[in-house]
């Protein structure tokens, strides 16, 4: 690609250009058109497309520029939405073909706020079978492939939307993260994607609103595009008793936060988990870099002892809400994964909901002490390299059994049972040149902070981060 290619230009860069009239919304929008009819067809990221009504969005936007004006920071962006959350007029299938042909009626609490601040929709990104499990496929679309090589996973569930921003179709986009679904397909991508703390971007779907579990947030290709989106999605909202009371304007004007002279914890394993040997080299490369960049590091045992039993049966509870009625009346099309989580849920006892329930409560505790001592933790992002795409999920690491279908993803489930914010950064490639991403956990509500530090490694990891992937189409 030539260096004029607007598909390559960072989020923020094409903002300031659409807003000065260096280019117009229609020429970045075409562009990420084209993009998507070279590479989509080989990577499978983007669905239910609708460019002839995207252009006319940008058209109308380019006006509104003309005579001054503008909606807000994402004024003439492409974007495209996941496709668990509604856009109003755009069908949502939730990757199920129970709602292969559902057409939303109203925007999501973050497709609204994304709307206003004048983001173009050109579709939806793709996703496993209702979010379920981090690897993108269903029988509605098919299979996300990796960027990186086309015959591996793109992660998920947030696949499609990493795998989109990765290669240049999208210049960033949103996803959603219960058990790793923004920090799994980011380390897959070579991206950055952030966990913020629960509330801090608004939900108002239904279900138990109280659960810290599933959060939304960014998949970037650097941590300036992830503020410029955090500033629009975040901020609070009447309808979600978690919600956050702080603007989405305290993620304009990030400064670097230096690692020098700054403690930080350091898990190799958090908890004794199996890794693929490449990722925990990456990963101990990353803590001696941190030390390098002058922070003290310091390894620790730490002890999530709790983790499995809260994030299992908090997400088991949530899958038995969300989707109990959708088995019970098309068992047929509904993937087995879903059928045993809920089936595990129906098992469970009121001494098992509360035991859960007090875990939660202790892990937070635990884990807000050992920030009083540590500003950061340090740890694997993911357990395993980008899988091929023909598994629908890897049965075992470095010689280790997984006991569930998401086992393999204790990495970050283990840190969504502690409800602290997490951000996955690029830390390096495989011998096979495949991705690998490292974990930065920070206290609950310090969001801002983690992007801060993220810039400070962004610096220091350059040569990863811009290791963009060569798709063939």
């Amino acid at each position: 690609m030539s260096s004029d290619d607007l598909t390559t230009w960072s989020a923020h860069a094409l903002a300031e250009a659409i807003r000065t009239r260096a280019v117009t919304s229609e020429e970045v929008v075409a562009a990420h058109l084209a993009r998507i009819d070279e590479l989509n067809p080989a990577v499978n990221a983007v669905v239910s497309l609708r460019p002839e009504q995207a252009l006319a969005e940008a058209r109308e936007l380019d006006a509104l520029t003309a005579r001054g004006l503008s909606l807000g920071p994402l004024h003439g962006l492409p974007m495209a939405v996941k496709d668990l959350m509604d856009v109003a007029g755009v069908r949502t299938t939730h990757g199920s073909r129970i709602y292969a042909e559902h057409v939303a009626g109203a925007d999501s609490v973050i497709v609204a706020r994304m709307r206003a601040a004048g983001a173009v929709f050109v579709g939806k990104t793709n996703v496993p079978e209702f979010g379920v499990g981090s690897h993108t496929f269903n029988e509605v679309f098919g299979p996300t492939r990796n960027p990186y090589d086309l015959t591996r996973s793109a992660g998920g569930s947030s696949g499609g939307a990493a795998a989109a921003v990765t290669s240049g179709m999208l210049p960033l986009a949103d996803g959603s993260d219960l058990g790793g679904s923004i920090r799994n397909p980011a380390s897959f991508g070579n991206l950055v994607g952030l966990r913020p703390t629960a509330g801090r971007v608004a939900s108002a779907r239904p279900g138990n609103a109280y659960d810290p579990g599933s959060v939304l947030g960014p998949l970037t290709r650097n941590v300036t595009d992830q503020a410029l989106l955090m500033s629009v999605i975040s901020g609070p909202e009447r309808r979600a008793p978690l919600s956050i009371d702080e603007p989405g304007e305290v993620f304009r004007s990030l400064a670097p936060r230096p690692f020098e002279g700054v403690r930080m914890a350091y898990s190799a394993d958090l908890g004794g988990l199996p890794l693929d040997p490449e990722v925990r080299a990456a990963t101990e490369a990353a803590a001696r870099l941190a030390a390098e960049l002058g922070a003290e590091v310091v390894p620790i045992d730490l002890d999530l002892s709790e983790a499995d039993l809260v994030f299992e049966t908090f997400r088991s509870l949530e899958f038995l809400d969300g989707h109990g009625d959708d088995i019970r009346l098309h068992p047929e099309l509904v993937k087995q994964t879903l059928k045993d989580d809920v089936s595990w849920a129906q098992s469970f006892t009121a001494e098992l909901i509360v035991q859960a329930g007090a875990g939660r409560t202790r892990l937070f505790r635990r884990l807000q002490a050992l920030f009083e001592d540590y500003a950061l933790l340090i740890a694997p992002c993911v357990q395993v390299l980008p899988f091929p795409v023909e598994w629908e999920y890897p049965t075992e690491i470095d010689g280790v059994a997984m006991d569930k279908y998401y086992a393999w993803q204790r990495s970050c489930s283990r840190i969504t049972a502690t409800a602290m914010p997490a951000l996955s950064m690029p830390a390096a490639f495989s011998s096979g040149g495949l991705p690998i991403g490292v974990q930065f956990v920070g206290p609950y509500r310090a969001d801002r902070a983690l992007l801060e530090y993220g810039l400070t490694w962004e610096a220091a990891v350059a040569p990863v981060m811009n290791r963009r992937p060569e798709v063939s189409a």
